[in-house]
């Protein structure tokens, strides 16, 4: 028997190597595998054979027929490949005097903004880390001091799942990962999509992208934070912005600011982008909670730190003129022209 499997085999393999099609390679495995096949007619003779001699054929069989399955892989493989190279010299060539459809794709305007962030902040050291979008209530909740029926949470409208996760409300759900995966010191900015339960209207939406960053090492103070911050203002509007820092309630900053800019459309005078008010809210900000730090597995006592967050949608309605946030995810191809030419 297994004098006849090598037989086989290899008259097989003779078949497979002078293949010179993809239709001849087909019939030898339908010759090969058919239910009328030289394998097939030995998997029915091992009816015959004694108890102990059935294992070690059984055996024979399935590693020639895996041999032979190999060779017929790569055998379609090199064919195909002769098959395409064929059909490529033998197609006519390109008229380069042919016009030619001028229109590209370009980045939507908030890929632009944050890819833009992205290289700043790495030119000031900052890492660029990911976040996930289906986020645990721990990450997204409690590892930011924010625990069970806490105020601030609702301020939130969450949309939960099945599981019991949620997609994430706030960039922040990635802070305990971060400081776990790094430790101290460590400088990271990490962008993504939020969602929320809001009313839509000219500056809200339901979904939205922010990019949250954080330092943390020995000695920083709200002067580090600044610093930073007005930095990157002034390379993302090339100019110098007219900002103020107010005090604001977050529950993993201690202190907690809101850094707002004057708003570029109505120059201050109150529109309804900035509901009249005249200043755009634009990165939330203070120092790390130390509950946080000590939650991210880092010494509150050794290291402080700054956090902020970024709407990186309101940056971009300000640095390319949008007047209503909606436009963003509209899908509009008008508007989305325009501004990838900016």
């Amino acid at each position: 028997m297994e004098e006849k499997l090598n037989n086989i085999k290899r008259e097989i393999e003779t078949k497979i190597n002078e293949a010179d099609s993809l239709q001849k390679i087909e019939e030898i495995r339908v010759e090969a595998f058919g239910k009328k096949s030289l394998l097939a007619n030995i998997s029915k003779e091992m009816g015959s054979l004694s108890v102990e001699e059935k294992p070690k054929v059984g055996k024979m069989v399935n590693e020639v027929r895996q041999a032979l399955e190999a060779m017929f892989q790569a055998k379609k493989m090199e064919l195909e490949e002769k098959a395409l190279e064929l059909a490529m010299k033998s197609s006519k060539k390109y008229d380069m005097t042919l016009p030619i459809n001028g229109e590209t794709g370009s980045l939507h305007p908030i890929t632009m903004v944050q890819r833009e962030l992205e290289d700043i902040f790495k030119s000031m050291g900052f890492t660029v880390e990911d976040g996930s979008e289906v986020e645990t209530e721990y990450n997204n909740f409690e590892a930011v001091n924010v625990p069970k029926y806490h105020p601030a949470r609702d301020m939130q409208d969450t949309y939960w799942l099945e599981n019991g996760e949620l997609l994430k409300t706030q960039t922040s759900a990635a802070q305990n990962k971060i400081m776990k995966k790094y430790g101290a010191p460590l400088k990271a900015i990490f962008p993504g999509r939020c969602f929320r339960n809001e009313e839509l209207d000219a500056s809200h939406e339901n979904t939205f992208f922010q990019l949250e960053g954080m330092m943390i090492d020995e000695d920083i103070s709200v002067a580090n934070l600044i610093y930073f911050m007005k930095n990157m203002l002034s390379e993302v509007f090339k100019k110098d912005l007219e900002v103020r820092l107010r005090p604001g309630f977050f529950p993993f900053v201690e202190p907690g600011f809101e850094l707002d800019v004057s708003c570029m459309y109505c120059g201050g005078k109150g529109c309804k982008v900035c509901k009249q008010g005249g200043w755009i809210e634009l990165c939330p900000c203070g120092l790390i909670h130390p509950k946080v730090l000590e939650m991210g597995g880092i010494d509150p006592e050794k290291y402080t730190g700054f956090a902020f967050g970024l709407g990186l949608s309101r940056l971009a309605m300000m640095k390319y003129g949008i007047n209503d946030l909606r436009i963003l995810n509209s899908g509009d191809l008008r508007y989305l022209k325009q501004l990838g030419n900016k």
